[in-house]
This record gives structure tokens, C-alpha cells and sequence, in this order.
């Protein structure tokens, strides 16, 4: 996963991944039959590593739905400093590059992404309910929107090489998503300098 995360999935390799991991290219091909069925594997790795992590996470304990959605964002500003390979997403990653060719990886990163907004949509539906019952959006396409910030911001973080961006991101979605809600704090980690 490092090793795509930080190279992409064209230019990594099988003796890249051979290297990092300490293993021989046999042994590499004992597991897996391709470097697509490799990326596969690490699809479901990341889901299955991040799902744990999420499910965890402290802001799961709060009673209130909102409190559990605007603790959701604060979470993820939380783990989004620090080097790009360690802190960006793998689906994102790989999706950017195989979109269009590499089709089974392109459907199991969208599932993957899909799977994790599904459950921070049950969140935000049940704010909704509390706090803007009349309100026309839509919990399942605004937690698909927070996916697509996230993503966005990992992609700026790379181009400029720098990660202070995803904060400034994160916090406006955190405050976009706090006004939808009825809140209107300010984020929880605001910063005065601008990107």
C-alpha cells in the first residue's frame, strides 16, 4: 500500500513491492497472479485496515448524531498532517490512475469509498432528522461530497507538496457542514493564515 501510495499504482513495481515488503518475486507471485489481483488485494486491505480505524474512532461515542458528524470531520482533519504517502487515501490514489484501464480496480476503489460514505451518511441522516428536518439535501449525496472534498484535497496536498491544504479544505467542509445542521461553529481546528 505505501508503495502505491507513494509512487502510483503505473509506476510501482512488482520488485518495488517486493522490496518493501522483504520478499522474494517468487514469493510475491505464490500470492498473487498479477499486480492487478496485488492491488486488489490491497483494496480490500485499506477497507477493511481504515473501517476498523473509523469504527473506533472517539467520536463514534458521542450521543448526539451531529456531534458524531461534525467529530467525523474533526477525526479527519486529525489524521490528514503529516507525508502524503502516510496520510492520503489508496482508493483515491489508485482511482485517479486506472479509471479508465484498469476497470476491476476502479469498481472495487468507487465500492470501497461508497461503502465508507454509506456509513457516515447514517450519521448524517440521523442529524438531519434532529436538526434540519425540513431541509431539501440529500445525507447520502452530502456524505459523498465530504468523500469528494477529501479526495480534492489530497490531490491539491500533491500538487502543491505540502499537506497544509487539507485542513483549510477540511475546515470549510466542516463548517459548510456544521451551518447544514444548524450548528454554525467554527471549525474545530481553524487556522488565521490562509493557503
Amino acid at each position: 500500500m505505501q508503495v502505491i501510495r507513494s509512487k502510483g499504482y503505473a509506476a510501482t513495481t512488482v520488485e518495488d513491492v517486493c522490496a518493501a515488503a522483504g520478499v522474494t518475486k517468487g514469493s510475491f507471485f505464490h500470492h498473487f497472479k498479477s499486480k492487478e489481483e496485488m492491488a486488489l488485494a490491497a483494496v480490500a486491505h485499506w477497507n477493511a485496515v481504515t473501517g476498523a480505524l473509523f469504527e473506533q474512532a472517539p467520536y463514534h461515542r458521542q450521543a448526539d448524531p451531529r456531534e458524531r458528524v461534525l467529530g467525523y470531520i474533526d477525526f479527519r482533519r486529525a489524521i490528514g498532517q503529516g507525508a502524503l504517502p502516510e496520510i492520503t487515501c489508496l482508493l483515491g490514489t489508485l482511482v485517479q490512475e486506472t479509471f479508465e484501464t484498469w476497470p476491476a480496480i476502479r469498481a472495487a476503489c468507487g465500492d470501497g469509498i461508497a461503502a465508507h460514505a454509506d456509513v457516515v451518511a447514517q450519521d448524517m441522516a440521523a442529524a438531519k432528522a434532529l436538526y434540519a428536518p425540513d431541509a431539501d439535501w440529500d445525507p447520502q449525496v452530502l456524505a459523498l461530497f465530504t468523500q469528494a472534498t477529501l479526495q480534492g484535497a489530497f490531490v491539491l496536498a500533491k500538487a502543491r507538496g505540502d499537506d497544509a491544504i487539507i485542513g483549510h479544505c477540511i475546515d470549510h467542509l466542516r463548517q459548510h457542514v456544521a451551518n447544514l445542521l444548524g450548528a454554525g461553529a467554527a471549525p474545530a481546528f481553524h487556522q488565521e493564515t490562509s493557503p
